[in-house]
């Protein structure tokens, strides 16, 4: 057991905020205060035990960052409702509209490093609990923050105090997407699920023009579109590399004809996959020669072709924010499971209901994102457990997507353990069934090269798709199954040859525990029932 307890001991680090100009000063109800009048500098000790905060504090921007650039790290995480720039000493301190908000942004960027300009920027929870700002000194922050929040909530943005408009509604829900610096592939999948954060994508269409990777991209709404714009444009979806440049598109509507690789409505899952890349519509067609002019010239290092064995970088690491999610699609496809092993597969997960936590159910999670080798329950410390993966980048990838998300009942903290391995008790010990070795499992996903588990592996959603069901078992049987799991079944879908449907929870929550209490369940007739989750909607 020696080093486990250092693994459960790693946590956000708390702000001592005591960097704060010597305008600010230390107010009695724990609010940050901007006020030019008080010179006494604020000093706060640090506080691993104080609770979680809505005011973040962001250390370590780069020089000339933008108020635009800060608000966008809160943005895919709620509503941001206040912002105080400290340019001088290369700081910022953000407000969100809600403490969970405030938790959600923290827990997502303690498992990927954040990135302004592609300089990894430090996230903290601030020891207080809320802004107050002088609008008098921070004129062009209220401005951008103001204009930000007339977008999120459908209204007009107005100007800021020099005249000069910060944001201008948005002219169309259809954003033209260019990849710069293109060294690793970026597929339809790894876009949808980074611009999902802003909105419902109802469609994508991806192709390449002038050697460059391009793709149209609509939302259901124009808002949607302003805000991935505002937040995503200039971002790198991989370190130094894969840049995208956003644009509105002229169109306003895209005329999806066929779902594969290549193009997707989302809102049309019945439309047929076509043979190959399917032709443009004539219609977007002459909205991309509209569309030409390049956002940046083509880049002299970029690669625009991939041989069949090409791979991702080692390490998941180094991505910036954008999203985990992005990171997860490429591991899934073309790292994690491709036999590229990489080394730091244990993971440590804590904060577990130590009352409903099996390695079992560890396994089952867990398996969704790569195929688990061992699970042991701590002995002294039954609330986090210690789980190997097959390598470092299955690790990340479930990281990455469960990290945050809702087990029994409690929010699970997922990190990277400085374990190599999960050590087996002794022979002869009694270790309660804590430890488990499923190193041998017939039920790991990915063992077979070349699954098509590869490319389905999405982040946990309320939608779970069913496979592998006999064909005696109607709707009815399967509603009830998962209702008696302990959940609400909203909606439910047959595939046209009924060995496969899509069943709807009313929670993400409700679907992790019935994923966990029927994948593999015994539905006669030598079917085992497969579950896994979906990044469709019924």
């Amino acid at each position: 057991m020696d080093g486990i307890a250092s693994d459960v001991a790693v946590g956000v680090k708390r702000s001592s905020d005591e960097l704060l100009s010597g305008s600010l000063y230390n107010s009695p109800n724990s609010s940050v205060t901007a006020n030019g009048g008080d010179s006494k500098k604020l000093r706060v000790e640090d506080s691993m035990d104080s609770p979680p905060s809505r005011v973040i504090h962001i250390r370590k921007l780069p020089n000339e960052v933008s108020e635009t650039e800060v608000i966008a790290l809160g943005l895919p995480f709620g509503k941001v409702t206040n912002i105080l720039m400290l340019k001088g000493k290369n700081q910022a301190f953000l407000e969100l509209g809600t403490e969970e908000a405030a938790v959600t942004m923290v827990n997502y960027y303690t498992a990927v490093t954040p990135q302004v300009r592609n300089v990894p920027v430090f996230i903290q929870y601030s020891n207080h609990k809320e802004l107050k700002t002088d609008s008098a000194l921070n004129q062009r922050a209220q401005a951008v923050l103001q204009a930000v929040s007339a977008v999120q909530e459908g209204g007009s943005p107005s100007s800021d105090m020099a005249g000069e408009s910060v944001l201008t509604p948005a002219p169309s829900p259809v954003l033209r997407i260019i990849i710069d610096n293109m060294f690793y592939p970026v597929t339809l999948d790894v876009l949808q699920q980074i611009f999902s954060k802003f909105g419902t994508v109802m469609k994508i269409i991806t192709f390449t023009k002038n050697n460059q990777f391009q793709a149209l991209l609509q939302f259901s709404d124009p808002v949607n579109a302003q805000q991935a714009k505002l937040s995503l444009d200039g971002q790198n979806i991989y370190n130094s590399c894969c840049t995208l440049r956003i644009d509105f598109s002229k169109l306003v509507n895209l005329n999806v004809k066929y779902n594969n690789d290549k193009s997707r409505d989302y809102t049309r899952p019945e439309l047929p996959a076509g043979d190959g890349q399917p032709p443009v519509d004539p219609s977007v067609a002459a909205a991309l020669n509209k569309d030409s002019t390049s956002l940046l010239g083509t880049p002299s290092g970029m690669v625009t072709s991939y041989s069949s064995g090409g791979g991702f970088p080692s390490s998941l690491g180094a991505i910036s924010p954008l999203s985990a999610a992005a990171a997860a699609a490429a591991a899934a496809g073309r790292v994690a499971l491709s036999g590229h092993s990489t080394p730091g597969g244990v993971l440590l997960v804590s904060n577990l209901n130590d009352e409903m936590v099996t390695p079992q159910s560890l396994f089952t999670l867990f398996g969704v994102y790569g195929d688990v080798q061992r699970v042991k329950i701590l002995y002294n410390k039954k609330d986090s457990a210690l789980i190997q993966m097959s390598d470092g980048n299955q690790a990340q990838l479930a990281m990455s997507h469960l990290n945050g998300q809702k087990m029994y009942g409690k929010i699970i903290r997922v990190t990277l353990s400085k374990h190599q391995t999960v050590q087996l008790p002794r022979e002869g010990l009694d270790d309660q069934g804590l430890t488990k070795d499923f190193t041998s499992s017939p039920l790991h996903r990915f063992k077979k090269p070349g699954s098509k588990n590869f490319q389905n592996i999405f982040p946990p959603s309320a939608t779970l798709h069913l496979s592998n069901i006999p064909d005696n078992v109607t709707e009815e049987d399967l509603r009830l199954l998962f209702s008696n799991s302990g959940g609400t079944v909203k909606a439910f879908k047959f595939f046209q040859d009924r060995k496969m449907a899509l069943l709807q929870m009313s929670t993400v929550e409700e679907a992790i525990q019935t994923l966990i209490d029927l994948h593999n369940y015994d539905m006669g007739r030598g079917h085992r029932l497969r579950v896994s989750f979906s990044k469709s909607t019924i």
